[in-house]
């Protein structure tokens, strides 16, 4: 089995999103805006009682359901999610055409050597596989249980997310409920019911702004992203099927186009090898030798 891909996407390039570090707060801050306006001071929704029920019960609940491993790597997950991972699709699939013009002019174990070189574990170890296994068929059905392995464990920290956004608003009622217990008590004098009543909401407030606000927009964020990396193994699954079958290059540039590569990408020659990261994050630069193919139908012949 695969290491998991976070240690590939590590080795890409991420940058801070700092677009959506700025956006995040504006929820939170619509409401308390919104409060202000109709002259409640914001003090009012901070009750240390109600937080400890709905955050240290939600907390409770994921541990339940998850093991303290995986809501530890879903909270390192969520403060990741502001980091952006550079799509590397382009280099992707000009790797994988170089690798499918060699395999189809000099045969599989021509690219042995070149694919040792690249540094992306699915990539590397799938090529390693095609040139040893000959049915295509065994080939596609251990990419794919491996892809989906590799993609349960990405989607992991959004389903743990998801979790808690539908325990944090239950919650919330229960600690309202609470309060309200605590209100009835003291009906004996209606001074202070109304600011008991407010109180008692204030947990409502906590869960269901907490699970709209925060968990559910992070796990829509995580998806998106193990969502891409998906996109990107599947594209690394039709490049090495096609690189086994010694596909022409230009069929498997046709194919790959569908992921929205550049179509420039079939002009792909043999060349040089470059400086290091020409090939884009998370590739090493492959030794194709110091031969320059100079026309494209001898490249793609």
């Amino acid at each position: 089995m695969m290491t998991p891909t976070s240690r590939t996407q590590r080795a890409r390039r991420a940058s801070i999103d700092f677009g959506a570090i700025i956006i995040a707060p504006v929820g939170i801050t619509a409401v308390v805006l919104a409060q202000r306006m109709a002259g409640v001071p914001a003090s009012t929704l901070v009750q240390y009682s109600a937080a400890l029920i709905v955050f240290g019960g939600t907390l409770g609940a994921l541990l339940i359901t998850y093991s303290p491993a995986e809501v530890l790597r879903a909270a390192r997950a969520a403060v990741g999610a502001f980091r952006t991972v550079r799509s590397d699709l382009d280099s992707l699939a000009a790797t994988l055409i170089t690798l499918a013009t060699r395999a189809h002019r000099h045969g599989l174990l021509a690219i042995d050597t070149d694919a040792e070189s690249i540094a992306e574990p699915f990539l590397r170890e799938g090529i390693a596989f095609a040139i040893d296994e000959a049915s295509p068929e065994t080939l596609r059905e251990v990419l794919t249980s491996e892809a989906a392995a590799l993609g349960a464990i990405e989607e992991s920290p959004a389903r743990v997310l998801e979790a808690a956004a539908g325990y944090a608003p239950t919650l919330g009622i229960l600690g309202a409920v609470l309060g309200l217990i605590h209100v009835m008590r003291g009906l004996g004098g209606t001074s202070g019911l109304g600011s008991g009543i407010a109180v008692a909401f204030v947990a409502t407030v906590y869960g269901v702004g907490t699970a709209n606000l925060i968990l559910l927009p992070l796990a829509g964020r995580l998806r998106e992203r193990a969502a891409l990396a998906a996109q990107r193994r599947e594209l690394m699954m039709v490049g090495i099927c096609a690189i086994q079958e010694r596909a022409h290059p230009r069929v498997v540039a046709r194919k790959l186009r569908s992921f929205g590569v550049k179509p420039e990408l079939e002009r792909v020659t043999l060349r040089a090898p470059a400086a290091a990261g020409d090939l884009g994050p998370g590739l090493m630069p492959l030794p194709l030798g110091a031969a320059t193919v100079p026309a494209r139908d001898q490249a793609l012949a």
